[in-house]
């Protein structure tokens, strides 16, 4: 799979949760350009209210996707709530929400149990559709240019490493005038895909500094806390000193440091993201049409970003009401094309599904009943 981050396209991000109605037909959001002949989907024909919860790193994509798409379909309105991965499974698996947006694939525990909306003997899919480097965000007074390893990334956001100029950190940055300054740590507080993906890298990459397991909930006690890709945005513009781990496409202006990837001390791509992922396999033991990604972790192929976040749409296979399974099918049709990939690249610095992984994924789109 070779992904690439390519095109650019007109889109809308909102601050809050996402929705769009009709009168974004009138926009001319990104996707303007799908037909329903390309598509196999007429979407003019379609009506009603498509509820999506989730993962908050999926949130600038979304609202680009969910323009796009009611370009097309201008009788729908999509309603897409960036609550946090974790809120936006357990709405899901609840019935309150059509979809899920997930940056972690649905558990073994998950997906033993039932799903609201899902017909009785149907269960849930992994779609991927967006994938992201998860940046390594700082603000420190009088460093511009900074370089961490996992072992130093793992020390730092366990409590171990505390001040800006210890050795660890120094050895990395002989050129960097490090203050003697305490550092903030700034995590999330919520049930976070992104933590998921945050703690999996340190734990393969630094088990014997980061001891707990990869969780979704971060699991020590240490610096301060706040929900959200944007709240955690929030809360690094107001410190000093500060280090976070948040999706590329909500760190702003914030700086952003190197990781030591073998050797090499590499900057946060897209590419690199895509590169990590194309050289990473299907999960084994999951249904047909479920496409969770067993990640490489330690990934050190030149430019790889192996802190990187493959999020998901999680769907019914099949659902009980089947014109909300056409809805739920007809939008995943156009968040997996060509032109909402490519909008969402422009607009969240992710990277556009491969021409491979779309293919799966736009098959396991179009078994969903």
């Amino acid at each position: 799979m070779n992904i690439k981050r390519i095109g650019t396209v007109a889109a809308i991000a909102i601050a809050g949760a996402v929705v769009l109605s009709s009168c974004a037909a009138n926009e001319g959001g990104a996707g303007s350009t799908t037909s329903a002949s390309a598509s196999g989907v007429d979407y003019s024909k379609l009506s009603g209210t498509l509820t999506g919860s989730g993962s908050s790193a999926q949130q600038t994509a979304e609202a680009t996707w969910a323009a796009g798409f009611q370009d097309q379909a201008s009788n729908v309105t999509v309603n897409y709530s960036p609550d946090g991965s974790g809120a936006g499974r357990k709405n899901f698996i609840s019935g309150a929400a059509d979809f899920a947006g997930s940056d972690a694939a649905l558990s073994d525990a998950e997906l033993s149990g039932s799903f609201g909306l899902c017909a009785a003997d149907s269960k849930a899919i992994d779609i991927p559709v967006y994938i992201s480097p998860i940046a390594i965000a700082y603000k420190v007074d009088g460093v511009k240019d900074l370089t961490l390893d996992a072992k130093t990334i793992a020390g730092i956001f366990s409590g171990k490493i505390t001040k800006w100029n210890d050795s660890q950190i120094a050895d990395l940055n002989k050129d960097a005038d490090l203050p003697d300054a305490n550092i903030t740590v700034v995590h999330r507080s919520d049930d976070s895909g992104t933590t998921q993906n945050f703690s999996e890298y340190v734990s393969a990459n630094a088990g014997d500094v980061w001891t707990e397991a990869p969780s979704q909930t971060y699991p020590y006690q240490v610096g301060d806390s706040a929900k959200g890709t944007s709240g955690v945005a929030s809360a690094m513009q107001g410190a000093s000193n500060a280090i976070t781990y948040i999706d590329d496409s909500g760190a702003g202006d914030l700086d952003k440091a190197k990781l030591m990837v073998g050797d090499t001390a590499t900057k946060i791509s897209a590419d690199g993201a895509a590169q990590v992922v194309a050289d990473s396999d299907v999960a084994a033991g999951r249904e047909d049409n479920d496409l969770a990604i067993d990640i490489d972790r330690k990934d050190t192929a030149k430019g790889a970003w192996p802190l990187v976040l493959v999020s998901y749409a999680i769907a019914c296979q099949e659902y009980k009401d089947s014109d909300k399974a056409d809805l739920v099918k007809s939008y995943l049709t156009y968040v997996v094309s060509d032109d909402a990939q490519k909008a969402a690249a422009t607009e969240a610095k992710s990277a556009a599904l491969s021409s491979d992984l779309a293919k799966k994924a736009a098959t396991a789109v179009a078994s969903i009943k």
